[in-house]
């Protein structure tokens, strides 16, 4: 599976962006899909996964502000950030693997590239 994610950008404070991240090779919709983030200096964090059978998992630092949501039919996970403030500036990371508890702990198969969110105030 390789995954390309996009929709990175600058914005200000209070905006919503939504994050994009396309994957290649069959069975997507077999695959949990996750979306971490990797703030300036800090380590990766899990934000929010996809389970195939429809069950959605959240961090609790984003489960008021940000929506996962996958279509099978585009091979496509998205993210949704809404009311954005500088502390989501980070590098943010789709991920792919079958197992719930993987993507949940970041020990995931598949790794996207970064997509770079910057929030200003």
């Amino acid at each position: 599976v390789q995954l390309q994610a996009s929709g990175g950008g600058l914005v200000q404070a209070g905006d919503s962006l939504r994050l994009s991240c396309a994957a290649s090779g069959r069975a997507f919709s077999t695959y949990v899909m996750g979306w971490f983030r990797q703030p300036p200096g800090k380590e990766r964090e899990f934000l929010a996964a996809s389970v195939s059978g429809g069950s959605l998992r959240y961090a609790d630092s984003v489960k008021d502000r940000f929506i996962i949501s996958r279509d099978n039919a585009k091979n496509t996970v998205y993210l949704q950030m809404n009311s954005l403030k500088p502390e989501d500036t980070a590098d943010y990371y789709c991920a792919a693997d079958p197992t719930v508890s993987r993507v949940l702990t970041g020990r995931v198969a598949y790794w996207g590239q970064g997509t770079l969110v910057t929030v200003s105030s």
